[in-house]
């Protein structure tokens, strides 16, 4: 009998990689997305099938992480045997304008998720996406599972509540249930507001004269940055093992995001200079044209300076390791942005 897996987030970026992942594993997989008045479901058209076919193996339902008897009709309904809670308002910036918001959904969405599989099916195995924003202000050059947490956004606050939240239903309750402790992971489906996600497209569109400029936060925080790809394998491969438990998922390896820009701007024979004598540090082009400028507006109230993992015991007991390294998905994400300018031309 084939498996049946249930995605909260299926329509983001790792929930589509995810669902498409568990297909080819030869799962039924269903996924939840909120009910809207815009169509956001562009990253999943290649696998949804339509609601009269009959055996369909991607079935997308309507629910919403703030609504318990949703959450409870689909999975009463469904009866999963995995549970993959990736949904989540997982912008740090927008958690410090919308804190409580992020709050009901990140953190109460997933007890909401804990609470049905206790009350009703314990034998649901549970996965809770988490993040490396939890280290936060450590200054520990590696981060790994023994690590202290040090929040310093109300994303990473709320992610730290589902945490050990995981954690507490797995020991008071015998539910399988493990956390995913994810650095930054990229690829072309990332939202358009995420920092590389906003680099390669605002890089690609000056390239073709579509854009005059980029406007950038901090440029000197580093970040550890993988493909998701990679990580949702990550994920499965937590849900397949006798035990349940915690898992650092990185490359060990880090970039500020200047370099990330240099990088992109490499790949796309885009020649800067970076001016950074200047209380706004600014990069200008081979015409001396200012093409990136960095803006208060995108400083955070607290900012996480440096974060790189330290994935070892996943690599140990789960046999994972990245099989992308950055250049690869730079030009990924740099390829897939200019077949969009294509794909739009024709239109036209």
């Amino acid at each position: 009998m084939k498996k049946c897996a249930f995605i909260t987030g299926v329509t983001g970026q790792d929930g589509s990689y995810l669902a498409k992942f568990l297909l080819k594993k030869g799962y039924v997989v269903h996924g939840m997305k909120r009910r809207s008045s815009l169509i956001n479901t562009q990253r999943i058209d290649d696998i949804y099938e339509d609601f009269f076919q009959s055996n369909k193996k991607f079935i997308l339902h309507h629910g919403d992480m703030t609504d318990t008897s949703s959450l409870q009709s689909i999975i009463g309904k469904i009866k999963p045997d995995e549970v993959y809670n990736l949904a989540a308002q997982s912008h740090v910036a927008v958690s410090f304008e919308q804190p409580e918001y992020t709050a009901n959904t990140t953190s109460l969405g997933t007890l909401r998720i804990l609470e049905i599989i206790r009350q009703t099916n314990r034998k649901i195995k549970f996965y809770q996406a988490g993040t490396s924003e939890l280290y936060g202000g450590v200054y520990k050059f590696k981060q790994n599972e023994k690590t202290p947490f040090h929040p310093r956004s109300p994303y990473a606050v709320a992610k730290l509540y589902s945490h050990w939240l995981t954690k507490n239903y797995r020991d008071a309750y015998g539910i399988f249930a493990c956390n995913g402790i994810l650095f930054n992971h990229e690829s072309p489906l990332r939202g358009e507001t995420f920092v590389t996600k906003k680099i390669v497209s605002a890089l690609v569109k000056i390239k073709f004269g579509m854009q005059k400029k980029l406007y950038l936060g901090n440029i000197y925080a580093k970040r550890d940055w993988g493909h998701a790809k990679d990580y949702v394998e990550a994920m499965w491969l937590m849900m397949q093992q006798k035990k349940p438990d915690d898992f650092v998922i990185s490359t060990g390896k880090q970039i500020s995001v200047k370099q990330f820009v240099n990088l992109v701007c490499k790949e796309l024979g885009i020649k800067i200079k970076w001016h950074e004598k200047t209380k706004f540090p600014y990069a200008t082009n081979s015409k001396n044209k200012k093409i990136i400028q960095i803006s208060s507006k995108y400083y955070r109230p607290t900012e996480v300076n440096t974060l790189v993992g330290d994935s070892m015991k996943a690599k140990k007991i789960l046999n994972w390791k990245p099989k992308y390294d950055l250049k690869k998905l730079v030009i990924e994400m740099i390829n897939f942005e200019i077949q969009q300018i294509k794909n739009v031309s024709k239109k036209f």
